[in-house]
């Protein structure tokens, strides 16, 4: 089966890439390969290409920015997406799209199921719900949410760096959800395409957290593994004390039953991954 990933040199096209299973014939594309903005680019690319499935795993990611830019990331978001869908229309093929908690608003009290009402409250939410609703019955969507990977541009790696530089941090307490390795999410991503799956599903890690309780279980195991010097403080406070661009969902837990049962596998606790993530961080030097 030929299989197109976009986001190559992302957190996730990296993971999909170490994890891709031996029936997979893997062609992976980035920014530099295929400017994803450029409709008539992207779709003679794919045309050339000829995937059975393109896994979807690029987008644009900055949400404060997207405030400002939101044309830009609806480009990436939705557009390059609509074209991806009818490339696969053409073709017969299926694409595999994955997506964001933030297209929830973040009000529910119980985690959000694959077909709760979406209500997005930022630029990035938005044109993300838009690119969901470019695709077709037979496709793929997988939403996912707080994603990290070794070597990446996230969360847990931030955290590290200015846990070396400060002796106290602020955090935001009063916005959850749960961390998701990209390991565990490709891993994933890769068993519902061998089984065929279609429709929307959730993954994230099994467990919930606010972004304070991620920090400081980020301290903890990273000091165990000599990553960072000490321990710093580390304050919780609210999301009115840091404000940002965007507004971000206060809760935006998912329910990831559905892709439980239909694996038939088991979810693995947030901070196990954490663990194993930065175990290879601390390989990487």
């Amino acid at each position: 089966m030929r299989v197109l990933i976009t986001g190559a040199n992302g957190q996730l096209g990296g993971a999909l890439q170490r994890l891709a299973p031996a029936w997979a014939e893997i062609n992976a594309i980035d920014v530099d390969d295929c400017d994803l903005t450029d409709v008539p680019m992207l779709t003679a690319r794919l045309t050339v290409e000829a995937p059975d499935v393109i896994l979807n795993a690029a987008a644009y990611t900055a949400v404060d920015k997207a405030e400002s830019d939101e044309e830009l990331a609806r480009a990436i978001n939705a557009e390059a997406v609509a074209a991806m869908v009818e490339a696969m229309a053409d073709s017969g093929g299926k694409l595999v799209h994955v997506s964001t908690d933030y297209v929830f608003d973040g009000t529910a009290s119980t985690p959000y199921a694959p077909d709760a009402a979406r209500n997005p409250q930022s630029a990035y939410g938005r044109t993300k719900a838009e690119g969901e609703d470019c695709l077709r019955a037979e496709d793929l969507l997988v939403r996912t949410a707080w994603v990290y990977e070794a070597g990446g541009a996230n969360f847990v790696r931030t955290m590290i760096r200015l846990m070396k530089e400060r002796d106290e941090l602020r955090v935001v307490a009063d916005q959850v959800g749960a961390p998701t390795w990209a390991m565990g999410l490709a891993r994933t991503i890769w068993a519902l395409v061998e089984k065929g799956a279609t429709g929307t599903f959730h993954h994230c890690d099994d467990g919930v957290a606010s972004w304070h309780e991620f920090a400081v279980a980020i301290a903890e195991e990273a000091h165990a593994l000599r990553l960072i010097p000490r321990i710093p403080a580390i304050h919780a406070i609210t999301t009115a004390e840091y404000p940002t661009p965007a507004q971000r969902p206060a809760f935006s837990l998912l329910d990831c039953s559905k892709t439980r049962a239909f694996l038939g596998d088991t979810p693995v606790a947030w901070r196990d991954n954490l663990r194993l993530m930065l175990k290879e961080e601390a390989k990487l030097g």
